[in-house]
C-alpha cells in the first residue's frame, strides 16, 4: 500500500466511524464457486453476531469533501480539517486487498457530498458495481444512498448492495433545520421510498420468474443523531416508528451526538455523550419491534423521556401494576412477554415447557427467566408472596438494590442537556 493511499485511509475511515448503521443482518448472497467472498449469514463493522461472533468490514467514506455546512458533522464544509478522496480503482482494490488478508468480511461505503447528490451517487454505485462485475466479489456490502439522487442511480445500486441505507440526521423537522438548514426530511423519505416500492415489485415478480435478480436482500435502514437536539424521547420513537411501518425498515439507528464544535446551537465540547439515553431508545425500539409493544405505552404526554435507572419494559410494568401479578402457568404469550425479566426465548420456553405440568421457581431459573426481577411480576406453582402486598416505588427500590447496571458509572446528568 503506498503512503498516499494509507494517509487517505486514516482520513475516510477515521471521518466514517460517526456512523453507527453498519449492521449486516440479513444478507443472504452466497458464492457459486466462481467468485470472491460470501455475504450469508455473516456480520460486518466490528460488532456481534445473534451467536456471538465478532465481525468486521471495511468502512469507509468515498470522500469527506462536502457542499453542505451541517453543524454536527465532522465533515462539513466549514470545518477546517484535512480532505481526501478515493477514486473508485483505489475502494474496489483496497477492499478486495483487504477480503483476502482476511481482514474484513465486507465493505460499508458512505460519502460526503461533492459536485452534487447524482456525482456522488454515481461514484458509489461504479464502486459496487466493479466489486461485483469486475471482482466477482460476493461479500457484503452496506452502500448509503445520497440524499436527493436520481431514482434510476438509487434503483441499480440496489441491485449490487447487499443492504441501503440513508440518514434522517435529526429525529424531527425543526431540529433538522435548526442544524443543517440546507437539508428536509423529504429529500430521505424519496430515496427510501424508492427502495420499498422495488423490493414490493420485484417480490411479486419473484413469484412468477425465477430468475427476476435480487435487490437489497438485507433490507434498508437510517440513523438519528441523538442528544444534539432538544427532542424528547417520545419526539424521536414516534419518528421511528413512523418510519418502520411506512418504510418496512429493518433497523433505525440512534447514534448519540459527540460534540466537535463550539457552535452554540449544540451541547459544549466535553458534554458527555449520552451513552444511558442511546441504551434506552435501542431498548424501546427493541420492545416496540418484537415484544408488541405500541409507541404511546412506553413513552406519551404524561411520560415524554424514559427513565435513566430502569429499562423501558420494567418502568411500563411499574406504572402498570393493575396487569400484574400473571399466572405463568395460564397467561397469555404476549401478556408473559410484557413481563420484567422475561425475553423472547425465555416465553417460547415457558409456553412449551407448561404443556408438561405447572412450572415452579427452580424451573422458570432454568429456562432463563431473570427471577430477582420477574418475582416482583408473576405467579407460579410455589410463588411465595402476592405483588399486592407492595407499592411501585418499592419493587423499583428492590430491583435496583439487586443488580448494577454498566451504564449507571456515567453521570447520569448526560442526559439533561436541555
Amino acid at each position: 500500500m503506498s503512503e498516499r493511499i494509507r494517509e487517505k485511509l486514516n482520513i475516510l475511515a477515521d471521518a466514517a466511524k460517526y456512523d453507527v448503521s453498519c449492521s449486516s443482518s440479513g444478507g443472504t448472497r452466497k458464492n457459486d464457486n466462481k467468485g470472491l467472498g460470501d455475504s450469508h449469514a455473516s456480520g460486518i463493522c466490528h460488532t456481534y453476531t445473534e451467536d456471538g461472533r465478532c465481525v468486521s468490514l471495511l468502512k469507509i467514506l468515498l470522500t469527506n469533501h462536502c457542499i453542505f455546512d451541517c453543524a454536527f458533522c465532522v465533515s462539513r464544509k466549514s470545518n477546517d480539517i484535512e480532505r481526501a478522496a478515493f477514486t473508485v480503482e483505489e475502494v474496489v482494490s483496497l477492499t478486495i486487498n483487504f477480503y483476502r488478508r482476511n481482514f474484513i468480511e465486507g465493505l460499508f461505503l458512505s460519502s460526503g457530498i461533492f459536485k452534487n447528490a447524482d456525482f456522488t451517487m454515481e461514484r458509489l454505485l461504479r464502486v459496487v458495481k466493479k466489486l461485483r462485475l469486475e471482482e466477482r466479489f460476493n461479500g457484503y456490502i452496506h452502500l448509503k444512498t445520497i440524499p436527493g439522487a436520481s431514482e434510476e442511480l438509487i434503483r441499480e445500486a440496489g441491485l449490487y448492495a447487499d443492504r441501503m441505507s440513508i440518514n434522517l440526521e435529526m429525529p424531527t423537522e425543526s431540529g433538522l433545520k435548526l442544524l443543517a438548514p440546507e437539508k428536509n426530511h423529504e429529500e430521505v423519505k424519496k430515496p427510501l421510498a424508492v427502495v420499498q416500492r422495488q423490493l414490493i415489485q420485484l417480490k411479486d415478480e419473484k413469484k412468477l420468474i425465477k430468475s427476476t435478480p435480487t435487490f437489497v436482500p438485507a433490507g434498508q435502514s437510517t440513523q438519528m443523531v441523538i442528544g444534539a437536539t432538544p427532542e424528547t424521547d417520545k419526539d424521536i420513537m414516534h419518528t421511528a416508528a413512523a418510519f418502520y411501518k411506512d418504510f418496512s425498515l429493518k433497523r433505525v439507528y440512534y447514534s448519540g451526538y459527540i460534540p466537535i464544535s463550539n457552535d452554540n446551537r449544540l451541547p459544549v465540547l466535553g458534554s458527555q455523550p449520552p451513552l444511558i439515553r442511546e441504551n434506552r431508545l435501542y431498548q424501546t425500539d427493541w420492545l416496540m419491534r418484537f415484544y408488541g409493544f405500541h409507541v404511546n405505552e412506553l413513552l406519551n404526554e404524561a411520560n415524554p423521556h424514559l427513565d435513566i435507572d430502569i429499562d423501558p419494559k420494567l418502568s411500563w410494568a411499574l406504572r402498570n401494576l393493575q396487569y400484574f401479578p400473571v399466572d405463568i402457568n395460564v397467561a397469555a404469550y404476549k401478556m408473559i412477554l410484557r413481563i420484567p425479566g422475561i425475553g423472547l426465548s425465555s416465553a417460547k420456553k415457558i409456553v412449551q415447557a407448561r404443556k408438561f405440568g405447572k412450572l415452579r421457581i427452580d424451573q422458570l431459573k432454568k429456562i432463563g427467566v431473570a427471577y430477582n426481577r420477574a418475582k416482583h411480576f408473576i405467579t407460579c406453582a410455589d410463588t411465595p408472596y402476592q405483588l399486592k402486598d407492595y407499592q411501585g416505588t418499592q419493587i423499583k427500590s428492590f430491583i435496583l438494590a439487586e443488580s448494577q447496571s454498566k451504564y449507571l458509572k456515567y453521570d447520569v446528568q448526560q442526559l439533561i442537556l436541555f
